[in-house]
């Protein structure tokens, strides 16, 4: 049997990161089996639409490399791939279920429903329909139908015995029929319900394996029933353990929980947008490379066999198993993926790196003035995120103020007293130099240290404080005065000397 995967997201904006990293799984077992992976836009729910949503799912499966083989953009034998545009497929199915008992019109109004609905919460009881429309005559329901009056198509769900599935990750799972609500099939505007077309879609499209997130769990009994009355055989189902992140717990009122040392207590949640977790864009955005979003996504709910921790997609494509799938949550931790990034970056070469960064030094300073490719040399080890680099060099930009407490340095035996003495013969010494070069700096200057009785901490620590205004930057005191240049630099130093 061919292996058919399909993703299958709902055109409601910003992909984030766990849809993503559905749409990853579904891809690398597709690809390890040697099987089609498919890509379906669910807008069923035009209401939730946002304009131009189906756009960025194009573009964030082009940009992390997940190519599909069948989708609204490249076609393929089971056309069209998006559900408003297969709405005259549904009702077919509908009418079967109807005709086998396994479905019914249902005519009660929202008048109806929320009275019903009320009843049931003022009973303590979750709300479940009533059947109500179940016992209507043949008759009865043609003229309702004659009369245009408006009706949804309702599942009829046994009110006895068990309904239940197999699953990759939590076995076999199984519920009470009474349980179990008559779910919506068919909407008042003759489109179907998630619940329905995705049963639909997935058997016409041949879809072997069904990953999705385990909120659908509760729901795959219902899908399960509908198979067995259309006599047809269920997909496998993958049912993904959720992307946690660790916040702070939040009171009703949304101030945030606190210990009785006054300090926030920390809780997991699944991943959110709405509460102000990253979405795939949102990471790309920030400087955040795709190689090292795939490779740390693929591991939040993955082992591979072995300690590896470092994969190509291509590498992904041929070990990626069900097996290694996780019971458990996994947390998306913001440092573990810096410092995957990190990683990420230090193997990019010179050039490739110069290219990524050379937009974000931008921001702050003017390619006219500064050596970008020498900066980039200093700042491509030192670099997590990219986002980072406007405030790595903004001192390039502009001297910060700093208090002269930056000279103390006990390792470099250095103080204001010793610094001022340090700058005070620096001044001349720069002042001499002829060519700025880091090399003529660097020699020059390293020549006359022994002479003035210094050590070259002593000398070079407060230099570069003086230059830079900071205690950490990328290099030292003769890179910096090679990249701000002559005249900045002896600015900077005489400045610097008057404060001490």
């Amino acid at each position: 049997m061919e292996v058919r995967t399909r993703f299958a997201p709902s055109p409601t904006g910003y992909m984030h990161l766990g849809n993503l990293r559905t749409a990853l799984y579904t891809y690398l077992y597709a690809r390890r089996k040697g099987g089609k992976f498919i890509l379906r836009i669910e807008d069923t729910d035009q209401e939730r639409e946002v304009p131009g949503a189906v756009e960025v799912i194009y573009k964030s499966m082009q940009t992390a490399g997940l190519s599909h083989d069948e989708g609204p953009d490249v076609g393929g034998p089971c056309g069209p791939y998006v559900q408003s545009q297969r709405r005259d497929t549904y009702m077919p199915y509908a009418k079967q279920l109807i005709e086998s008992g396994h479905a019914y019109y249902c005519f009660c109004t929202k008048e109806r429903l929320d009275e019903a609905r009320e009843a049931a919460e003022k009973r303590g009881e979750t709300f479940k329909y009533d059947k109500h429309c179940l016992h209507l005559s043949k008759e009865e329901i043609q003229r309702k139908l004659d009369a245009g009056v408006p009706f949804v198509i309702r599942q009829n769900i046994p009110t006895e015995g068990k309904a239940g599935f197999d699953d990759v990750i939590y076995g076999h799972v199984e519920v009470d029929c009474s349980t179990l609500d008559d779910n919506v099939l068919i909407k008042a505007d003759g489109l179907p319900t998630y619940n329905f077309a995705n049963v639909i879609d997935d058997h016409l499209m041949g879809i072997s394996h069904v990953m999705r997130g385990n909120e659908y769990l509760s729901s795959a009994p219902k899908y399960n029933l509908l198979y067995e009355a259309l006599g047809w055989t269920p997909p496998t189902y993958v049912h993904l353990t959720p992307v946690m992140v660790e916040a702070p717990a939040l009171n009703e009122d949304g101030t945030p929980v606190l210990d009785e040392a006054g300090n926030p207590v920390m809780s997991k949640r699944k991943m959110s947008k709405r509460k102000g977790d990253p979405s795939f864009e949102d990471l790309l955005s920030q400087g955040y490379l795709t190689e090292a979003v795939i490779n740390y996504l693929v591991l939040l709910g993955w082992s591979p066999r072995g300690e590896r921790e470092f994969f190509t997609l291509k590498e992904l494509e041929e070990v990626f198993d069900l097996e290694g799938l996780s019971k458990s949550p996994s947390v998306f931790d913001i440092q573990k993926m810096n410092w995957f990034n990190t990683e990420y970056i230090r193997k990019l070469s010179p050039e490739a790196y110069l290219a990524l960064a050379t937009p974000w030094l931008e921001k702050t300073l003017d390619p006219a003035k500064f050596d970008f490719k020498r900066l980039a040399e200093l700042l491509q080890g030192r670099t997590e995120v990219f986002n980072q680099l406007p405030d790595m060099v903004r001192f390039l930009a502009e001297q910060p103020d700093f208090s002269n407490d930056l000279y103390l340095n006990k390792k470099q035996k250095s103080t204001p007293e010793s610094a001022r003495a340090a700058l005070t013969a620096a001044l001349p010494l720069l002042e001499g130099i002829g060519e700025w070069t880091e090399q003529e700096l660097h020699d020059r200057v390293m020549d006359a240290i022994p002479n003035l009785g210094m050590k070259n901490g002593q000398f070079l620590w407060p230099l570069r404080i003086a230059i830079s205004g900071q205690s950490s930057t990328p290099g030292g005191a003769f890179e910096i005065a090679y990249l701000l240049g002559r005249e900045e630099t002896l600015r900077r130093l005489k400045r610097s000397l008057e404060r001490l």
